[in-house]
């Protein structure tokens, strides 16, 4: 796995996540959405991403995207 999948990935696994704990515990688990979805925009707006560099430093192979 490289870490353009490992990337999409992660923000899919926090999405899912924050949406099914907004209908069993809060409605502001949504903000967690929120703020993934305006990380993604930002990631590629600029080319900047912090889960990358987390999997970067773990040894995850480089992708395309985020090398």
């Amino acid at each position: 796995m490289t870490i353009d999948r490992a990337v999409l990935a992660f923000a899919g696994c926090m999405i899912l996540a924050s949406l099914a704990l907004s209908q069993v515990h809060s409605p502001y688990w949504l903000l967690l959405t929120a703020f993934v979805g305006v990380n993604m925009l930002q990631a590629s707006a600029t080319g900047f991403c912090p889960v990358a560099i987390v999997l970067k430093r773990l040894g995850v192979r480089p992708g395309v995207a985020f090398s």
